[in-house]
């Protein structure tokens, strides 16, 4: 069975398509489709042809590509700026514990387990970084609100932000490739955006 067929959990799906010659007739400035799929209950299609659920959704929004560009160069800083908030956070842990030489040693190769634990952990942001959260959380509203023009900037973060949240939007708004959202509290604020 395919992974295309199957969905165990909650997912949104996205893909991005850079057409050549097919653009709307009106605008001059460039644009990309923006193709999602997502689905609000598990699902299983085993034939595609009477295939039918009220929990699957799907569709797709024309986006200026120089927005989606901007945008992935500020979620790739805030990226950055997340990682090395979580970085000092352990150093600082790290050092107001007492360990002998050898529990360093071992400190020092972060096991795998650690590390996913690690990006799925919530992040406390500082005022800086919570303030370039809100910037780039904005335009992604901005970009995927039905009617932007009614989408006011956010006062407040409207997700639990970890490290793992981040790179998603991140990869989101990569138009080279695609990306599987499932983290629950990221999808459900994406998911309030396209309705």
């Amino acid at each position: 069975e395919s992974r295309a067929a199957n969905a165990s959990n909650k997912e949104i799906n996205i893909q991005w398509y850079i057409p050549s010659l097919a653009k709307p007739s009106n605008d001059t400035e460039t644009k990309v489709l923006l193709l999602y799929a997502y689905n609000t209950k598990p699902v299983k299609i085993s034939n595609v042809k009477i295939f039918s659920s009220m929990s699957v959704f799907s569709g797709h929004l024309w986006i200026p590509l120089a927005r989606v560009i901007s945008l992935r160069e500020e979620l790739s800083n805030l990226k950055q700026q997340v990682e090395k908030l979580m970085q000092s956070f352990e150093s600082l842990s790290a050092a107001s514990k007492p360990t002998s030489f050898l529990e360093q040693s071992e400190t020092l190769e972060i096991m795998p387990s650690k590390k996913s634990k690690m990006n799925v952990a919530k992040v406390h942001l500082d005022e800086k970084t919570e303030e370039m959260a809100k910037r780039c959380l904005s335009e992604v509203k901005a970009l995927l609100s039905v009617v932007p023009a009614l989408s006011l900037p956010l006062t407040e973060i409207p997700f639990d932000v970890t490290l793992q949240s981040i790179a998603s939007l991140e990869d989101m708004f990569d138009p080279a490739n695609g990306c599987i959202i499932t983290e629950e509290s990221l999808f459900n604020w994406i998911i309030s955006l396209l309705h």
